[in-house]
């Protein structure tokens, strides 16, 4: 994704890390890593208690080898419903009604001076985080409290799976000021043997979130139903 205008701040190099964590594990990706972890300690952005936990995971990808952290994240997020890191999946499922919204969450990109790079999907939770990067610290905590109760849903379905991921969706949780609390999160069964996502959107494979090899960025999701904490979902791509 694209951008015109960044407002650099604390926050928003957390959320740039947060959503890169959430990212498919490559090998270009866990190069990374070490940067991302000095980054983040450095931000002062979040309490110890929360850094110990995203440490966690931080050791969990940098100690596996690389198919392996590919494998275990492919089976995580992209074989069920509760761990999607697609936010409409939550919102509309398999309804007429995404294929709009991902139209409308486009525009809200567009209209920010963001523009999605080929392949990108604008749902996605790592490029909705890029999105709210992408604002001034106000607005991208009003957005992530828009969300929060998407987030507590996933943080929820990571932690019945005792998944260290669980660490991030509880940081972005005490960035958006809400509580972290266990939802109720249905049991279902696996993702392949329900759904597979309409060819219409694109970017998605039987293997996951990113085809083999080829990064898929996703961003952000707005919801015009209730206003529970509501939904937007916005990213982009420098």
């Amino acid at each position: 994704m694209s951008t015109q205008a960044l407002h650099p701040s604390p926050l928003a190099t957390t959320l740039r890390v947060l959503a890169h964590l959430l990212d498919y594990p490559d090998a270009a990706l866990r190069a990374q890593l070490p940067d991302m972890r000095a980054a983040l300690h450095a931000q002062r952005t979040l309490g110890e208690a929360r850094l110990a936990e995203l440490d966690a995971l931080f050791d969990q990808l940098l100690d596996a080898a690389g198919l392996d952290a590919e494998a275990a994240y492919v089976d995580l997020f992209d074989r069920g419903r509760g761990t999607a890191l697609h936010l409409f999946e939550h919102v509309h499922g398999d309804s007429r009604d995404r294929g709009p919204a991902m139209i409308d969450l486009i525009k809200t990109y567009e209209e920010a001076g963001l523009h999605l790079a080929s392949g990108e999907l604008p749902d996605h939770l790592t490029v909705v985080l890029e999105y709210a990067s992408t604002q001034p610290a106000g607005s991208a905590a009003d957005f992530l409290r828009e969300i929060a109760h998407i987030l507590r849903n996933v943080f929820s379905a990571l932690s019945r799976r005792q998944s260290t991921y669980a660490g991030v969706l509880v940081a972005l949780l005490d960035l958006a000021g809400e509580p972290t609390k266990l939802v109720d999160v249905p049991s279902e069964p696996g993702l392949d043997e329900t759904w597979s996502e309409p060819a219409a959107f694109g970017g998605c494979s039987s293997d996951g979130q990113r085809s083999p090899g080829e990064p898929q960025p996703v961003r952000i999701v707005r919801t015009t139903q209730q206003p529970q904490p509501g939904q937007s979902a916005h990213g982009a791509s420098t």
